[in-house]
């Protein structure tokens, strides 16, 4: 099995040392190829207005300076000579839960290679939830890679993109996996803070709050929260189907004849 590894943290991420370690846990073929720097809430977005730049780092593995799609497009297309079995994105520092979804360079990075018909793994690991020191890695990779083999083993054949969430405890405290939905914050987290330069010229810094909410049972918010794995498979189609018949009866009369 080959594994391409990448991330939205940067090449120096501690979280890409343990995307690397799962991946070794499953096959000795590993390409690493992240971003130069750091590039979270990049979601899918390309250099296409800049030159991308490339650094070979050591053996299969790569810097580009670039976003986390741009290395999955450079690992594909021109750094690696065979297409890889799976990608492994992160994994990243914090959580990549309901409406980040759409923000996450993760993310993103594993639809990159979902569109390219790879199965796909953005990782994320939750911190700051509960009183522990630093971002406990520890959790993902120990069990990250059962992850990727029960969902390849369930064979799905019409999923490829697959977000999974690891809560913040200790390894022996994990509750068990769980398969949930994306969900919907009902806090809203994202906040933006002004602040004074030495020159009394203000700026700003977009941030979240770290409140819990009420979230419903199936939810990776619940997951979390509840000391699971969450392992929620998402697709790049975004039309909302609920709408579509309402929506057509409301413009049918606005065609002309």
């Amino acid at each position: 099995m080959r594994i391409l590894v990448t991330n939205d943290d940067g090449i120096h991420a501690e979280g890409l040392k343990a995307a690397e370690a799962i991946a070794r846990q499953l096959s000795e073929d590993v390409w690493v190829i992240a971003p130069q720097e750091e590039q979270s809430g990049a979601s899918r977005s390309l250099s296409l207005t800049m030159p991308i730049r490339l650094e070979e780092i050591g053996p299969r593995k790569f810097a580009v300076r670039g976003t986390p799609a741009d290395c999955v497009i450079m690992a594909l297309c021109h750094i690696m000579p065979q297409r890889p079995d799976i990608i492994i994105s992160g994994v990243n520092r914090g959580q990549n839960l309901a409406d980040d979804v759409t923000y996450s360079g993760t993310i993103a990075a594993a639809m990159e290679g979902a569109v390219l018909g790879i199965p796909s793994f953005a990782f994320s690991q939750c911190y700051g939830i509960e009183d522990l020191q630093g971002v406990p890695f520890e959790v993902a990779e120990k069990h990250g890679a059962k992850v990727i083999r029960l969902v390849l083993g369930a064979d799905c054949p019409d999923c490829r993109l697959y977000n999974v969430n690891f809560p913040d405890c200790r390894p022996e405290q994990v509750r068990g996996i769980t398969v949930t939905e994306q969900g919907k914050r009902d806090i809203n987290q994202l906040i933006v803070e002004r602040r004074v330069d030495l020159r009394r010229r203000a700026y700003y810094w977009l941030g979240f709050r770290r409140e819990a909410g009420n979230p419903p049972e199936g939810t990776d918010l619940h997951a979390i929260a509840s000391r699971m794995v969450s392992v929620t498979p998402l697709h790049m189609n975004l039309t909302r189907r609920e709408t579509l018949a309402v929506l057509r009866t409301g413009l049918d009369g606005s065609r002309q004849p």
